[in-house]
């Protein structure tokens, strides 16, 4: 049998798409207005007419500024090699920016470069990765806290639309030095949710000026443990290494984190210094696929669970859904409870099945497909 080569596909263009008017709110105590881009779609062209997509966590002036200084490493390299393209850019930027808007802006235009190599090999990208230990997985919902009486309320409609796990974060919780409004709080959601259903607590300090430190969150913890919550997110500042790994060690509820970190160099020290339970890369920030799968690798030769941090976008979703096909620990995607940019840009929307688990796309690339009608409402910005 002869061999076959796929022949290059060279990038001709990126261009980047900011999704506004309907940015949901972010917990944040400097609040997102609706009109705020902090979600960015990109698109990568090819000469072989082959376009692949992705989604930067960063604002579209930044990102159109990024590739402003990446486009001299990425124009007219071959789109089938995601991997050798994305590291190019990132070793020739160290200096311009590590971790910031180019290593976001990278991982957009990587997770697009896996979009065209499935499609150019008919191929999901789950299936690219490795293979995939998995068909389907669990989204929880992911829900801002709310005060109690309204937590229940929220949690009561999402549970209504078939979910059957769910993660509060940010908001009152942590803020108003008030543990007994807290513990209120969960208690409202794991009345709401049942007993039955997952539920995952996110304290929300990477937001700015957290007030709270380690003994607050030990406490915080033994009160959540009483409420059988699955993790503890980002219950200090996300800087705070030594702190995790007392946290960690003290607390019977696992701890989660890393949603902030970028690259995989920044997560070694917590993984191999005992500092989480479950790590969150966020893979439209961390690098793109191509980094998000070697942190989760990492993190399963130390025996860190991988979830990936899924708060951004239908693209975001689609490519959490294939790394959970090929992550053998990986049981849960996180998807945003009424974000018109997971929910309103896809040709198929999202569905979840009976017992509330959504099938991974088996189509070649990441899977799903952008409605240009729908995606206008959001970007004045044409993709394709």
């Amino acid at each position: 049998m002869s061999a076959k080569q796929l022949e290059p596909l060279r990038i001709t263009s990126v261009v980047a798409a900011p999704l506004c008017g309907e940015s949901p709110k972010g917990g944040w105590s400097e609040e997102i207005k609706p009109e705020d881009s902090i979600h960015t779609l990109i698109a990568v062209h090819t000469d072989g007419g082959i376009t692949g997509f992705g989604s930067v966590f960063s604002n579209g002036d930044l990102v159109q500024a990024g590739l402003g200084v990446l486009e001299p490493l990425f124009m007219g390299e071959n789109a089938l090699e995601p991997e050798r393209v994305a590291e190019k850019m990132h070793q020739h930027t160290f200096w311009m920016g590590r971790g910031g808007t180019l290593t976001h802006t990278i991982s957009g235009i990587d997770i697009a470069m896996w979009d065209i190599l499935g499609k150019a090999t008919a191929m999901p990208v789950g299936q690219l990765l490795g293979g995939c230990y998995r068909t389907k997985v669990q989204p929880y919902c992911s829900l801002l806290m709310e005060e109690p009486g309204l937590m229940g309320d929220v949690i009561a409609e999402y549970k209504d639309l078939g979910f059957s796990a769910f993660k509060i974060g940010w908001g009152p919780f942590g803020r108003r030095n008030d543990e007994k409004l807290d513990e209120a709080i969960v208690a409202a959601a794991r009345k709401a949710a049942g007993d039955d259903a997952r539920l995952m607590v996110d304290a929300g300090a990477s937001d700015g000026h957290w007030p709270n430190g380690l003994k607050w969150a030990m406490r915080a913890a033994d009160m959540l443990d009483n409420y059988a919550v699955e993790w503890f997110e980002e219950a200090l500042r996300p800087d705070d290494l030594e702190g995790h790994q007392q946290l960690r060690a003290s607390s019977s509820v696992p701890i989660a984190g890393g949603e902030v970190l970028t690259r995989r160099q920044a997560f070694q020290p917590w993984l191999a210094g005992g500092a989480l339970d479950i790590v969150q890369p966020d893979v439209t920030k961390v690098g793109g696929i191509s980094e998000q799968r070697r942190i989760a690798w990492m993190a399963d030769d130390f025996g860190v669970k991988y979830i990936g941090h899924g708060w951004n976008t239908a693209l975001g979703l689609a490519a959490d859904l294939q790394l959970a096909a090929a992550m053998p620990g990986c049981d849960l995607v996180e998807y945003i409870g009424g974000s018109p940019y997971v929910d309103g840009i896809l040709a198929t929307p999202f569905e979840l099945d009976a017992e509330g688990f959504l099938d991974i796309p088996a189509k070649p690339g990441l899977g799903v497909e952008l409605d240009p009608d729908k995606l206008a409402r959001y970007t004045p910005v044409n993709l394709f």
